[in-house]
């Protein structure tokens, strides 16, 4: 509660928050317009991001995540059936496309036919 979060302390939790840190930011092309707007999924749970996008790093409200799937090396889904390209592009106020063109070479990518 009341502890600032991010460049700026541009987020500051009004009650006792949960925040995961997690290992994307905008050296890996993921966009800083997301910073104080963007969301994610952990399991069928919506975790916003709070505070600003970090080069490496973007900090989530993980306060209603099931204590279980709250642990070092679980996984954010930024993109997926539940958070979709478009719903992640609507966040930042941009388009699909310039989501895909912008991600960088240190996402893993698997390509299915």
């Amino acid at each position: 509660k009341n502890t600032p979060v991010g460049y700026g302390a541009s987020y500051r939790a009004r009650v006792n928050t949960k925040i995961a840190t997690v290992a994307v930011g905008y050296g890996d092309d993921f966009l800083r317009y997301l910073g104080n707007r963007g969301s994610g999924f952990i399991g069928n749970t919506r975790v916003p991001i709070v505070g600003r996008i970090s080069m490496d790093l973007t900090t989530f409200d993980v306060t209603n995540v099931p204590e279980n799937l709250v642990m070092p090396g679980e996984m954010v889904d930024l993109i997926s059936p539940l958070h979709t390209l478009d719903d992640l592009a609507e966040e930042a106020g941009t388009i699909g496309y310039e989501i895909l063109t912008n991600l960088g070479s240190r996402y893993f990518r698997q390509y299915v036919h």
